[in-house]
């Protein structure tokens, strides 16, 4: 697919993660990241909310980005094998962010511990973590996995379930007080640019066509070949 068409597919919610993107980044350079944190964590304490991103930051997690994309392999391998490389890739240069750069950077409720000497208003049931917060894990994979669907699909109700699914999974780990806004911030970045690009090398023309098939599909020709 060209860069026009696929522009023209996608603007909507391209545009929208752009201005997104662009307001939250206005609000990052004149505010603090402690003041934007206890802006947020004043919302916690209603019950059905809190359940509520309680368990929707699940759709964050690396475990079901993977299991979303083996699924998707009896549908169509292509579609499968872009969604398990692009989280792959964003997750190594999250890990590497996380492991090897920003390895000293602490989490909210370390920060509001031990810094700040306030407490944060919590969800019941949630372990809070102390390190390796920078960037957001779970934003970028929320944002590989459903812009990775986003871009595949035809179906507008579709493209825009996906990339609200993205948005509340990634302001989750936020809400959380897992990760600060912006390490969500960040990790949406990485995780949507590795969906862009991965999605130009498995959708460029006929590129990779040969697995553009189911997985019995495959295993059924291989068994009639030999």
């Amino acid at each position: 697919m060209s860069l026009k068409n696929f522009i023209k597919q996608n603007w909507p919610y391209l545009l929208s993660y752009v201005i997104i993107l662009v307001l939250t980044g206005i609000v990052l350079l004149n505010n603090g990241k402690v003041q934007i944190h206890k802006h947020i964590n004043a919302y916690v304490g209603n019950t059905a909310i809190d359940i509520f991103f309680k368990y929707i930051t699940h759709l964050g997690d690396g475990l079901f980005a993977v299991i979303i994309a083996l699924v998707l392999a009896f549908k169509n391998i292509r579609q499968s094998l872009y969604i398990l490389l692009s989280y792959a890739g964003a997750g190594i240069v999250s890990y590497i962010m996380k492991h090897w750069v920003f390895l000293d950077s602490n989490r909210p409720h370390f920060v509001f511990q031990y810094h700040v000497r306030e407490n944060l208003n919590e969800v019941n049931g949630v372990d809070l973590l102390a390190i390796h917060t920078f960037p957001s894990g779970h934003a970028l994979s929320a944002f590989s996995l459903f812009f990775c669907l986003l871009f595949i699909t035809k179906n507008n109700w579709l493209k825009l379930l996906y990339f609200i699914a993205a948005l509340i999974a990634a302001f989750s780990r936020t809400y959380l007080s897992q990760h600060w806004l912006i390490d969500i911030y960040v990790g949406s970045i990485i995780g949507s640019c590795f969906s862009v690009l991965l999605y130009f090398i498995f959708y460029n023309k006929n590129t990779l066509s040969q697995i553009n098939t189911s997985l019995p599909q495959l295993l059924s020709k291989n068994k009639t070949r030999v």
